[in-house]
């Protein structure tokens, strides 16, 4: 209890966790927050509050798992910046606290965490809403989450084809030549997901990108960015006309632009797929909204720290 919190710095974060580990453990976490049972796991809603004089917010993500003995919150600021910004978009950091004394156990950059878990929480979803014969993925953004999203997609399925798509295409083709495989450069939203099995938003955009009338039956959409009541990626046709699951319907209800403005309605949380008391309807269009939630950084800020420790008592 007196002993200071251990510092986790951004590179550490990145050499320990992996999706092999951290898929299976936010499954669980997803299931058990789906049941809803206060004795199993408390996360409000996360807490924003606006950055005016900066266009951007600061948002708290408290979360406690009582059987597992995990207590953390991520502070996060995130910003709507100009295309040309040299700024990040979002800044995070993680705290792990002992439940029972409540002192601080680490700090960990929240960065990795962040892109990881929620590249981690869509592919979950591909993984029970996608087509089994999925032969191509489109990306459309190119930072960091575009990033994350390519590396666990194309580690735990096979696509003949990967698509991305950028406001810019100088953008588009530096993100091609950075990851490990062969990605084709695509000049229009339209363009990438013609055909596309699966597709992924992970934009800065506020107004919708993706239009319903473009998405061939059956495709599986996760949609990342977008995350404020009045921010949008995806259009009324996708939203109303796909079935549509969330990681949490409170959150869906409160924060998500696609959801509120479209008036789309929320079929089931993913959680609940992963419970079986609702179905995976993996035959029809689909979209997954993710917004993030507390648990998924708790689960992932505890998996760092045991395998953190695991490591110095090795040394």
């Amino acid at each position: 209890m007196d002993s200071p919190p251990v510092v986790i710095l951004r590179d550490e974060v990145k050499r320990i966790l992996r999706y092999k580990d951290l898929i299976p453990r936010l499954e669980l976490a997803l299931a058990v927050f789906s049941r809803h049972n206060d004795s199993e796991i408390i996360q409000p809603v996360r807490s924003v509050i606006p950055l005016r004089n900066y266009n951007g917010f600061m948002g708290l993500m408290p979360a406690y798992m009582e059987q597992e003995g995990i207590l953390s919150t991520k502070i996060v600021c995130f910003y709507k910046r100009a295309d040309d910004s040299t700024l990040p978009s979002t800044q995070a950091t993680v705290l792990l606290f002992d439940p029972e004394c409540g002192n601080v156990k680490a700090i960990m950059d929240g960065e990795v965490i962040t892109s990881m878990r929620t590249a981690a929480a869509s592919a979950i979803s591909a993984k029970w809403l996608m087509s089994a014969q999925a032969e191509v993925l489109a990306i459309l953004g190119t930072g960091k989450e575009a990033l994350s999203h390519y590396n666990v997609f194309t580690e735990i399925f096979t696509f003949k084809e990967v698509r991305v798509w950028s406001r810019t295409r100088e953008r588009a083709e530096a993100f091609s030549r950075t990851v490990g495989g062969p990605v084709k450069v695509c000049v229009t939203v339209e363009e990438a997901v013609k055909d596309a099995d699966a597709i992924v938003t992970v934009t800065r955009t506020t107004q919708p990108i993706l239009f319903g009338k473009w998405i061939k039956p059956g495709a599986h959409v996760a949609a990342v960015g977008a995350c404020r009541p009045d921010w949008r990626e995806l259009d009324d046709v996708l939203m109303r006309e796909a079935v549509v699951y969330v990681d949490s319907r409170e959150g869906a209800t409160t924060e998500s632009g696609d959801v509120i403005l479209s008036g789309a309605t929320v079929f089931a949380e993913l959680g609940e797929v992963l419970n079986e008391t609702r179905p995976a309807l993996r035959e029809k269009t689909t979209v997954f909204k993710s917004l993030g939630l507390g648990i998924e950084d708790a689960v992932s800020a505890k998996l760092v720290l045991d395998q953190w420790e695991a490591t110095e008592r090795d040394l």
